[in-house]
């Protein structure tokens, strides 16, 4: 047993809503079919939130409430929770401290954490440096997304990439060795003009005129934010497994955001890991953006043993991306 204190991942949760939108229903929507999306994105189906009145919080704060569960845990234990999201329930306050109103995490702090699809893997990081620390015990990450209070149905490059969900872990001190180990976290500010949402912050606020110009939904350029996603989602990857002396074969998972098959395939061919050692569910849920990672391991969660290193990379908007080492700290079958 070492002295150094790590981050460990001591719980899963998660939580996706109940409609289902297949492919063949966008048909009906807009120009587009089933094959042309599986073969560009290995996407069928997504879920969408349909419940009037309900948001981001209410698909995290369920995601949270399963954790607790299966913790076996009260939530008034819970010292901080941190959510990633690009679609909070409201400017302000936080989508994070409406979880812990909802959840009854009274003793929490928290706040969001806004990087797009790379949100999780930033917010994880974030929260295992609390846990580092020695200041916290218990922090919560929590990614959540309804992106189709963002998306363009008309609008054929986005709106058949993503879905709403949510996805939680626990974070708490570990002294076995297991838990976070490294990560490479990046951002690129120049790369906002390819994928963004132009209206609604501070330059160019809410009126009549943004809204009636439909600059309130997400736009993506997409030849480009490929490219870029292709390259760096692979090399960061890569460049942790070598600044860890580690290489593919050391790997027992690859859990790579869900934005695309082709991107996901670049990222597992530059680190020498077979198709069967990389989490998809892409196929089931879409990208649900700072969802992805979580709702990953929330799937695969059963395959996972103690001991099993994983890498967790992610690229998103902003430009944003990066990477993380983790030894997983429990068996769960």
């Amino acid at each position: 047993m070492s002295n150094k204190v790590t981050a460990a991942i001591t719980a899963v949760g998660g939580y996706l809503p109940e409609y289902v939108l297949s492919n063949f229903e966008l048909e009906k929507l807009v120009d587009t079919n089933d094959e042309w999306i599986r073969s560009r994105t290995g996407i069928s189906e997504r879920r969408i939130l349909k419940e009037p009145g309900k948001a981001t919080s209410d698909l995290g704060a369920k995601a949270v409430e399963e954790l607790l569960k299966k913790r076996g845990i009260d939530a008034s234990e819970i010292d901080c929770i941190i959510c990633a999201t690009v679609t909070p329930d409201m400017v302000f306050p936080a989508t994070a401290n409406i979880i812990a109103d909802k959840v009854g995490a009274t003793n929490a702090f928290g706040y969001d954490l806004e990087a797009a699809c790379s949100g999780f893997l930033f917010s994880l990081i974030t929260g295992a440096t609390y846990i580092e620390s020695g200041r916290y015990k218990k922090v919560i990450v929590v990614g959540a997304e309804k992106m189709s209070a963002i998306i363009d149905y008309t609008d054929r490059a986005t709106c058949i990439i993503f879905g709403d969900g949510a996805g939680a872990v626990l974070l708490e001190p570990n002294q076995e060795g297991l838990g976070i180990h490294d990560s490479i976290l990046k951002s690129d500010g120049s790369g906002r003009d390819f994928l963004h949402m132009k209206a609604g912050g501070s330059l160019i606020p809410a009126t009549a005129a943004s809204v009636a110009a439909g600059q309130h939904y997400a736009y993506q350029e997409g030849k480009t934010v490929f490219k870029f996603a292709v390259t760096r989602m692979a090399d960061v990857s890569a460049d942790l497994l070598e600044r860890n002396n580690l290489t593919g074969e050391d790997i027992a998972w690859l859990v790579p955001h869900q934005a695309n098959l082709r991107i996901i395939d670049a990222t597992r061919e530059r680190i020498g890991l077979p198709q069967e050692k990389v989490m998809i569910n892409i196929q089931k849920y879409g990208n649900t953006t700072a969802a992805t990672l979580p709702l990953c391991l929330w799937d695969y969660e059963k395959q996972l043993n103690k001991g099993d290193k994983i890498i967790l990379a992610a690229f998103g908007g902003g430009f944003t991306w990066g990477s993380a080492l983790v030894t997983w700290a429990y068996d769960s079958k």
